[in-house]
């Protein structure tokens, strides 16, 4: 099992887009991958869940963890095949870890907290809770935002992790988070 939560080896950058619910990390990942014209990571979590909720109106389990874990890793390793110099990860196990501690009292298997560390990633971007929360069937933390915000910014801290926080409108976090990538894919070569 733990096989399936490795990343396969790349020369590619990769970058997370990180952070609470409903801060435009997928919008973001998707127009930055176009931009690049490169791959982007979909969050599996959503689609998993999504699908779940549509065939039982049931919200995550403990036990949906793993598959949800297992399934992020699966598309990242094949997107990175595809990907061109950069992917842009809209979400990793990481992300997964934060959302199992908050959603389950501390709670996180530990498949998944060994993998979150040990999975690298060049850059994370940290989003903002500076635009609206969207509601849809999966949200339900809009209330929580600015604790949201704050657990996941604390991870990135503790785990010593190279993060900048976007702000603003799309335009704004695009620009800036365009100007730390072209910096980064200048260091690689």
């Amino acid at each position: 099992m733990e096989k399936a939560l490795e990343q396969i080896v790349s020369n590619c950058k990769k970058i997370v887009l990180f952070g609470p619910e409903s801060t435009g990390k997928s919008t973001l990942a998707e127009a930055l991958a176009e931009y690049y014209n490169t791959a982007f990571v979909p969050e599996y979590m959503r689609l998993y869940l999504q699908h779940k909720w549509n065939q039982e109106r049931a919200t995550c389990t403990k036990e949906d963890l793993i598959p949800i874990a297992q399934g992020q890793m699966k598309l990242e390793n094949e997107k990175v095949q595809l990907a061109q110099k950069v992917l842009f990860c809209d979400t990793n196990l990481l992300q997964t870890k934060v959302y199992s501690e908050i959603y389950y009292d501390g709670y996180c298997p530990s498949e998944i907290e060994i993998y979150a560390k040990k999975n690298t990633y060049d850059l994370y971007f940290l989003c903002a809770i500076d635009v609206p929360w969207v509601a849809d069937d999966l949200r339900d933390k809009p209330n929580e935002r600015s604790f949201m915000f704050e657990t996941f910014q604390s991870e990135l801290k503790l785990q010593d992790l190279p993060f900048v926080v976007l702000k603003g409108n799309h335009n704004a976090r695009f620009e800036l988070a365009k100007a730390h990538i072209d910096q980064l894919l200048k260091l690689k070569n």
